[in-house]
């Protein structure tokens, strides 16, 4: 289980399987985000017809609502919500980070205020561990601290070491839960008998730290393989608010000292430029929240790039929103039906946009990967970048 094969080699981009409990995920791959147990406006059945393979659930959310007990409980997060295929869970770090003034970091964890009832919680590298635990996911991410992607040298020092304490703490505490193999979770009230059938076949994902400082990356990573083998790595920390050009450096630095044959995940990373990138530099796995985001504010992907569909020259078009997308929605409607939608403030509309996005950036990671296997990944990528920012240009 965990196995990683990469299949064929364009330059730095690679396509592979990875092996996981639930089922095996082809690379590159985008995974849409299950922030609570589901993908914002889609059903598991629309995800399947997607082509998603794996999806994400959050590990702070889940938590505090309603509970990773009652998860257990109701079958892990798979037969909570209903997708039998792989599941990733984040550790809580970046939400949790994001509480500027509701929370206090140190060395055993990081205390915040509930952002639903303003209750005090704690979070640390073994709690984070139990609760994915007791969630079942497939692939378990480790706690890691989060800072701002502008933040000084001497912030991002802190944050990238902290990181890898935590990740020894994480990685002590995942070991006794897999070899309990279903014991009992501490601080939870789940008996044995009712933890997920799998849930001791999780493997836990260490996440390199180090802001836009290329030097302090590569220690991150140092530091996570002398602390053992893992069956994937993280990049994390990326896409909060530095410069994209800071980004794609920092990512071609890493390329040539991560270990070929794990996969690798760019965290948080979800418009298609970006992903096209990024999968160029190396990456096999991108998440975000921004197809459904996106489609909830009226914006669609396409190949011409992003279209605002609220807007009047759309009144009357009877095109899909994008002639190549083999999604449910522009198979079945115009974009004239889609702005009606908007304007009328119909939820229908919400829901068809976040459809085509996710598929949108699903069957971008398929294009990807089968350029990657023919051997033109480099020429197919400039060609479908021309083309996306045109209308940028025009």
């Amino acid at each position: 289980m965990f196995e990683f094969t990469v299949t064929h080699t364009d330059g730095p981009a690679r396509a592979g399987t990875w092996k996981l409990p639930h089922g095996e995920v082809a690379t590159p791959c985008f995974m849409p985000v299950g922030t609570q147990g589901t993908v914002k406006g889609l059903s598991p059945e629309d995800l399947e017809r997607s082509g998603a393979q794996i999806v994400l659930g959050n590990t702070y959310h889940l938590h505090l609502r309603p509970g990773e007990d009652v998860v257990a409980k109701l079958g892990g997060l798979h037969g909570f919500m209903g997708w039998p295929r792989p599941i990733l869970t984040d550790s809580g770090g970046f939400q949790v980070f994001s509480l500027e003034g509701l929370r206090t970091v140190s060395e055993d964890g990081v205390e915040f205020r509930s952002h639903i009832d303003g209750s005090t919680r704690f979070l640390s590298p073994e709690r984070a561990m139990d609760v994915q635990w007791a969630l079942g996911s497939d692939v378990a991410m480790a706690f890691d601290h989060v800072i701002p992607g502008k933040g000084t040298r001497e912030a991002t020092i802190e944050a990238h070491e902290r990181t890898l304490r935590w990740l020894a703490r994480c990685r002590v505490r995942h070991a006794e839960l897999v070899s309990s193999e279903r014991g009992a979770i501490s601080g939870t009230a789940v008996p044995a008998h009712r933890l997920p059938l799998t849930a001791h076949l999780q493997t836990l994902v260490p996440i390199i730290q180090g802001g836009t400082h290329k030097d302090l990356r590569r220690a991150s990573l140092r530091g996570i393989l002398d602390l053992g083998d893992w069956d994937a790595v993280a990049v994390g920390g990326l896409s909060v608010g530095e410069p994209k050009e800071l980004m794609f450096e920092v990512l071609a630095d890493l390329e040539s000292a991560l270990p070929r044959e794990r996969p690798r995940y760019l965290m948080g990373v979800g418009f298609p430029a970006d992903i096209v990138a990024s999968i160029g530099l190396g990456m096999d796995l991108a998440d975000c929240v921004a197809p459904t985001r996106m489609g909830r504010h009226g914006t669609a992907f396409t190949d011409d790039g992003q279209l605002n569909m609220g807007g009047a020259k759309y009144r009357e078009d009877d095109r899909p929103v994008d002639d190549g997308c083999d999604c449910y929605t522009c198979r079945t409607f115009s974009r004239g039906y889609i702005r009606h939608l908007f304007n009328a403030g119909e939820l229908l509309g919400l829901r068809l946009l976040a459809l085509h996005n996710v598929r949108y950036l699903i069957r971008l990671a398929e294009r990807s990967r089968e350029a990657i296997v023919a051997g033109r990944f480099t020429a197919w990528s400039r060609a479908w970048l021309a083309r996306y920012t045109s209308m940028e240009r025009s």
